[in-house]
């Protein structure tokens, strides 16, 4: 594998020189998110395999390539999970992929996204050089926040190595629930059973359906179904993998707007005024819009409501695929692009056109 980390670096160092543009590929499950692919293709699927495994220390340490299948298949031998769910989008994904993509699953309401079960990152920079930040312990938190910083970053720092992970304990039992309610009273639900001990683990509400999932120790989880009522949702596996794939009804839709927007907004925010149809998870915070309205109007909305709004999927790039940054933000994120990537080379453009 030494083999493979130098010929990437040999890469890296004439794209440097040259100012040629590089696109770091895993398998490409996300090649449609972001803005518009530029450069030659960095395949990381080369640099594979999982480096260190301690259950007893609920961590597991991977280089970047390493398919997220294996990982998970690893893990479930045994009984533990990637607890954020990060979405497959195919069979190819990869863990570098899962990191910098930063997307997490319906369990994030409960446990946290992604960048808060990176525990350590090895990361090679523009010039070539191979830095080494946070640790392969959970107490070990130096560097933690540059850490952090990468997931979500869409490669746009640098050529991810390999990432030291978090993992949890698969629950000891689950079930789930299924409530006939408006988006209003189903909003208003959640964040009433959000301020009590109850063991919610993941909800999405969609056409007058409010799904809800319980887990944690069986006593907890029955006293929560009593307490709670409802009906047993009999399909739950389906729903749930459904969702966190997007392969369900609502994302797989080919009729009707082709525009998917996720917008993140205080979990307390009444359903919003916008054309299209909605699916809200994590406690109301997150809401999926299938919309034909315009970029500004949904922007206008959302950021009334105090959130902002991403162009997930189809409709006009050119608006801009992420939120438009705030000028302080947007020169804090144009410096940390300079140090890393100083010649602009890695993922050039795929969060935001100038940098």
């Amino acid at each position: 594998m030494e083999q493979v980390l130098e010929q990437f670096r040999e890469r890296v160092v004439a794209a440097t020189m040259n100012k040629t543009p590089l696109r770091i590929r895993g398998g490409g499950s996300k090649d449609w998110y972001g803005q518009a692919l530029q450069g030659e293709i960095l395949d990381t699927r080369e640099y594979s395999g999982i480096l260190a495994y301690e259950p007893t220390e609920l961590v597991i340490v991977a280089r970047s390539g390493t398919p997220l299948a294996e990982i998970e298949a690893a893990l479930d031998a045994r009984n533990q999970m990637l607890a954020f769910e990060p979405p497959h989008f195919g069979p190819q994904s990869t863990i570098g992929g899962v990191v910098a993509a930063g997307l997490s699953g319906p369990r994030r309401q409960a446990v946290g996204a992604v960048r808060d079960f990176v525990l350590g990152v090895t990361l090679m920079d523009g010039k070539g050089d191979v830095l080494r930040f946070g640790g392969q312990v959970m107490k070990n938190v130096a560097g933690y926040d540059v850490s952090r910083l990468l997931a979500g970053s869409l490669g746009v720092l640098g050529l991810m190595v390999d990432v030291s992970l978090k993992v949890l304990p698969k629950p000891f039992y689950e079930t789930t629930l299924r409530f006939e309610l408006s988006q209003k009273e189903a909003i208003e639900r959640l964040n009433t059973w959000g301020g009590q001990p109850l063991p919610l683990s993941a909800s999405a509400w969609h056409g007058g359906v409010l799904i809800v999932r319980l887990s944690g120790a069986e006593a907890a989880v029955k006293a929560a179904v009593q307490k709670m009522g409802g009906e047993e949702e009999t399909q739950a596996g389906v729903f749930w993998e459904g969702l966190r794939n997007h392969s369900n009804e609502f994302f797989a839709a080919t009729s009707g707007p082709t525009s998917l927007w996720r917008l993140s907004v205080p979990s307390v925010t009444p359903p919003l005024d916008l054309e299209g149809e909605q699916l809200v998870e994590w406690g109301g915070a997150q809401r999926w819009l299938r919309s034909g309205a315009d970029a500004a109007t949904i922007r206008a909305v959302t950021e009334k409501a105090g959130g902002h709004a991403t162009l997930f999927r189809g409709g006009d790039k050119s608006v801009g695929v992420f939120h438009p940054l705030a000028p302080a933000i947007a020169a804090i994120h144009r410096n940390l692009k300079s140090t890393f990537d100083p010649s602009g080379i890695f993922n050039r453009g795929r969060m935001y056109n100038d940098f």
